[in-house]
């Protein structure tokens, strides 16, 4: 069943049940196309450059080219994870948009400390400053309509819980293979020879920060393997 949306907007003039509706029928390439031809040089897409994020980008790329896909360089990614933005920017030849926060993780650790370290508030206010902050300004600045992301239902609870299309402050958001299954991931990738990210093989199955995230091997609870447990969400997808 598909769940009920708030009514058009006069920012966007799309009838996001009717929108809903026709989105659920059609693949990820042909949502990808549609929100190119409602808002035509209003669309951008945001990655992590996570596990499997090659089949998102590629779909992007292919569709449409020429879309600025933003990138959050926190300061704390793993090394790997700024190689594997290199490598599939320059294959897929992305238009690749980067945002930083506004300090250094040395500054940032001399004037909060490791906030990381502090519970639930602290890590909230890590997030805010890495993260959170970075999008908002990347968001201000290139002002799309429409904002497209590689969530996937599979990903977390809070995921599951997500539409195609939905309205996310003044911008509508479309989760083009929200309703891919894992294997779906893993054959796109085999068929067009991608990567997954070069710590997959290594036991990191789901990928961010250096500092909060685990091998599945550390852990006793796959819900630990992001954030030591007390959140899922990094706060790009519910703050923003």
């Amino acid at each position: 069943m598909i769940p009920a949306l708030p009514k058009s907007s006069q920012r966007t003039g799309i009838k996001l049940q009717e929108a809903l509706t026709e989105l659920q029928a059609k693949g990820p390439e042909q949502r990808i196309l549609w929100g190119a031809k409602n808002f035509p040089g209003q669309t951008l897409a945001t990655t992590s450059f996570g596990a499997q994020s090659a089949a998102f980008l590629h779909l992007v790329s292919q569709t449409i080219p020429e879309m600025p896909v933003v990138f959050i360089d926190t300061g704390y990614h793993f090394p790997e994870t700024l190689a594997f933005s290199r490598e599939l920017t320059t294959k897929l030849r992305l238009n690749l948009k980067i945002y930083r926060p506004q300090e250094t993780p040395e500054e940032i650790e001399s004037r909060y400390g490791r906030l990381w370290e502090e519970g639930p508030a602290g890590l909230e206010k890590f997030h805010e400053i890495i993260r959170v902050e970075p999008l908002r300004r990347a968001m201000a600045e290139l002002n799309p309509k429409i904002w497209l992301a590689g969530l996937r239902r599979s990903g977390s609870e809070h995921r599951q819980k997500q539409t195609i299309l939905s309205r996310q402050d003044s911008r509508l958001k479309l989760l083009p293979i929200l309703d891919w299954s894992d294997r779906e991931v893993g054959t796109y990738l085999k068929t067009h020879a991608l990567s997954f990210h070069p710590l997959w093989e290594k036991g990191y199955v789901s990928i961010g920060d250096r500092v909060t995230t685990k091998r599945l091997d550390e852990v006793s609870d796959p819900s630990e393997l992001r954030h030591f447990g007390w959140k899922r969400e990094c706060g790009l997808h519910d703050r923003v």
